[in-house]
C-alpha cells in the first residue's frame, strides 16, 4: 500500500510538472498571439485526442444536457475560465500566476457553502482567511501597480472556483461525455467568432508548439486519473503545488524571471491553507460534498477536467 503511495505520488508529481512544461508554450505563445488565437487553434488540435476518448463512451443519452442552464453556465464559465488563464499566463511572471491561481481551493471551499449546502468549521473558516490574506501578500495593492495580468488571474481562480461548484453540483446527473464537449464546442466557436479580428499569421514551429501544446495537457491528465485510482486524493491533490517550484526553474530559464520575497511568502502562506483545507475534506465527517478533493483539476484551460476524464473511464466498466 505503501508503495502504491509514493508511486501516486511520483506520477501526479511528473503530471504537475508536464503542465507546467504546458504553461511555459502558453506564455511563450502568449508574447505574439492574442490569447482567443491560441485557445482556438489548441482547440482545434485538441479536438482529435479528445474525440477519439469520447467515442469510448457507452452509456446511452444524448448530448442534451439535463441541466440545460447550469450547463450554459458552466460552458460560459470554462471559455472565460480558459481565456483568462491563458492571458494571465502570458503577461504575469510564472510563479507569480500561479500563487494567484493557486487562490481556487479557498474560493471552491466559500462557495461550497451556498451552492452545494457545504458546512465548513472554525478550521478550515480560518484556513480561507488565511489563504486569502496570502493572496494580498502577493499581489501587495499600494505598493505594487497591478494590472490586467493579476485581475486576469484572480479572475481566472475566481471562475475556476465557480465552475468546479457546478460541475460538483450537477455531475451527478449529467454524463461525462456532455459536461466535457459542450465547453470544448463553446471555447471553439468563440475563440473562431474573435479570431479575424486578432489573427496573426503562425509560422509551422508555432503550430508544431500548439500541438505539443494539447499532447502535454493530454498526456499530464492521463498520468494524474493514474495517481488518483492508485494513491488517496489527499496524497495527490496537494502535488499541484509543486508547479511553483516548476515555475520558478522555467521562468528563470526562458524568460529570465525570479521570485520575489513576498511572492514566495505569499504563495507559501496560501499553499499552506490549501494544503491544510485538503486535509480537513479528507477526514471522515468533516466534509460530506468534499469540493476541494473531488476538484481533481487545476483551472480548465483548454482540455477537460480530471474529474470528468475520470467518470468517464468508470462508465466505460461501470455502465449507468
Amino acid at each position: 500500500m505503501a508503495s502504491q503511495t509514493v508511486k501516486g505520488a511520483a506520477l501526479s508529481l511528473a503530471a504537475f510538472g508536464i503542465y507546467a512544461s504546458h504553461d511555459v508554450v502558453v506564455k511563450y505563445l502568449g508574447g505574439s498571439y492574442s490569447p482567443f488565437q491560441t485557445i482556438f487553434f489548441a482547440v482545434l488540435l485538441s479536438f482529435p485526442l479528445v474525440s477519439i476518448l469520447l467515442l469510448t463512451d457507452r452509456t446511452g443519452g444524448t448530448l442534451v444536457p439535463r441541466h440545460p442552464w447550469w450547463s450554459a453556465l458552466r460552458t460560459v464559465t470554462a471559455v472565460l475560465n480558459a481565456l483568462t488563464g491563458f492571458y494571465a499566463f502570458s503577461i504575469l511572471p510564472l510563479a507569480q500566476c500561479y500563487a494567484i491561481l493557486f487562490a481556487m481551493p479557498l474560493l471552491i471551499t466559500l462557495l461550497a457553502i451556498p451552492v452545494l449546502g457545504e458546512k465548513i468549521g472554525l478550521r478550515r473558516g480560518v484556513a480561507v482567511i488565511v489563504g486569502l490574506v496570502g493572496v494580498g501578500i502577493v499581489l501587495r495593492p499600494g505598493e505594487v501597480d497591478l494590472g490586467m495580468g493579476h485581475l486576469a488571474a484572480l479572475t481566472a481562480a475566481s471562475i475556476g472556483a465557480v465552475n468546479s461548484v457546478i460541475v460538483r453540483k450537477i455531475g451527478h446527473a449529467e454524463r461525462a461525455v456532455v459536461l466535457m464537449l459542450h465547453p470544448m464546442v463553446g471555447n471553439f466557436v468563440v475563440m473562431g467568432l474573435a479570431l479575424p479580428f486578432v489573427y496573426q499569421p503562425m509560422p509551422v514551429e508555432h503550430l508544431g508548439l500548439l500541438a505539443v501544446m494539447a499532447a502535454l495537457g493530454l498526456v499530464a491528465g492521463l498520468l494524474i486519473i493514474a495517481a488518483y485510482r492508485i494513491a488517496p486524493a489527499v496524497v495527490v491533490a496537494p502535488m499541484q503545488y509543486s508547479q511553483i517550484l516548476w515555475a520558478a526553474v522555467f521562468g528563470l530559464l526562458f524568460f529570465n524571471e525570479s521570485v520575489d520575497l513576498w511572492t514566495g511568502i505569499g504563495a507559501a502562506v496560501i499553499i499552506a491553507s490549501g494544503i491544510y483545507i485538503v486535509l480537513r475534506e479528507g477526514t471522515p465527517r468533516v466534509s460530506e460534498n468534499r469540493p476541494v478533493l473531488e476538484t481533481r483539476s487545476r483551472f480548465e484551460g483548454v482540455l477537460p477536467r480530471i474529474s470528468l476524464w475520470m467518470r468517464l473511464f468508470d462508465k466505460r466498466r461501470a455502465p449507468e
